[in-house]
């Protein structure tokens, strides 16, 4: 009578605590074939004796994905012995951890989530609960918008790390996978997206640090010296992506993700599983050009994202110089200060008026 449940009870249970944190076999492959395009496409960048800088929070799962990158690029290229040295720097990788403000105010802010938890209660969540709590035989009662999310999340692991279909997937129709979508959208949004301002500026260090990594570059090219980091690789989490990426206003939709508007936000440009998928990477690349107009062209810059070209903001190119780059980002760059804008503030006001 109920063909689900009975799939379901003989499923089994693969998931061990052991495997918390740890990268997936399937995530080692993405990371070496991540490795092998990039050097493919530029081969320049990647060519042998180049320096290679890796730097990573200090999560097991990132350490792997760099080492997994490393090995990807293959013992033909030489950068000064098999073992590159890794910097764990947590205080860039993991900004959101140093971020005072961020983790009072949002991350262990109940209040922070009031729109990811009024959808849970909302109709379309609703609608989902009583299809699941049917296709098991169940009192609706039983279940909630958390456990059916962990079931959600089981049949898309499963497809992800084991490229198979799970039993939990039955339950789902592609209607209830776009509530669910949005569900997490909702979290991502309020928690490290354009909810809150501090979610993205609390990752301006890292921008920063990115833009001095190009300054240096740029200073060393005019010097006619060689690049001494002609090849930098930080791996961090979607943690550290999804804001910065806020911070460079990119996916931010006209109005912002409510509880009340999903069918509205059917067509919105913040969706965190195309942004920031497994394996997502946020490519800055600069270009030293010989023949230009002018010097101000001189050096000129790419942004990809998952492989992809980005459009920038001030121009609608792909490509912009060096300097209008700078110049378009000026405010961040000069004016964001990471100990500022962390700073609890010091008279007593509730959370919500502060945020």
């Amino acid at each position: 009578a109920c063909p689900a449940a009975a799939a379901l009870a003989d499923w089994p249970m693969w998931y061990e605590e052991s495997l918390d944190g740890r990268l997936a076999p399937q995530g080692r492959r993405d990371m070496e074939q991540l490795a092998r395009r990039m050097a493919a496409r530029f081969p320049a960048l990647f060519a042998a004796r180049r320096r290679l800088a890796l730097a990573s929070s200090s999560k097991h799962r990132c350490l792997q994905s760099g080492a997994a990158f490393r090995r990807g690029l293959g013992p033909t290229l030489d950068f000064g012995g098999d073992e590159v040295e890794v910097e764990v720097n947590d205080s860039l990788m993991r900004f959101f951890d140093h971020c005072a403000k961020f983790v009072a105010l949002v991350e262990e802010n109940d209040a922070a989530m009031c729109q990811v938890n009024a959808f849970k209660e909302g109709p379309e969540m609703k609608k989902v609960l009583e299809k699941v709590a049917s296709a098991l035989c169940l009192p609706v009662e039983e279940l909630n918008a958390d456990l059916v999310q962990v079931a959600f999340l089981t049949c898309s692991y499963e497809l992800a790390i084991k490229n198979v279909t799970s039993p939990w997937c039955s339950l789902f129709s592609e209607e209830d996978a776009k509530v669910l979508e949005y569900l997490n959208d909702l979290k991502q949004y309020w928690k490290r997206g354009y909810g809150y301002d501090i979610n993205s500026r609390s990752s301006c260090v890292l921008f920063q640090d990115i833009f001095q990594h190009l300054d240096k570059a740029v200073e060393e090219s005019k010097s006619s010296k060689p690049i001494s980091s002609p090849l930098i690789v930080q791996v961090g989490h979607a943690e550290t992506l999804q804001p910065l990426l806020a911070l460079m206003g990119y996916f931010k939709d006209h109005e912002p993700l409510l509880a009340s508007n999903y069918a509205r936000q059917a067509q919105r440009q913040f969706r965190s599983g195309r942004i920031v998928p497994y394996a997502a990477n946020l490519v800055f690349v600069l270009y030293h050009c010989d023949h230009v107009n002018a010097s101000q062209e001189e050096y000129q810059v790419q942004l990809l994202l998952n492989e992809k070209l980005l459009y920038f903001h001030h121009s609608n190119e792909t490509i912009s110089t060096y300097t209008d780059l700078k110049d378009y980002y000026k405010d961040i760059l000069e004016n964001c200060h990471f100990k500022e804008e962390c700073e609890l503030p010091k008279v007593n006001v509730t959370a919500v008026d502060e945020l």
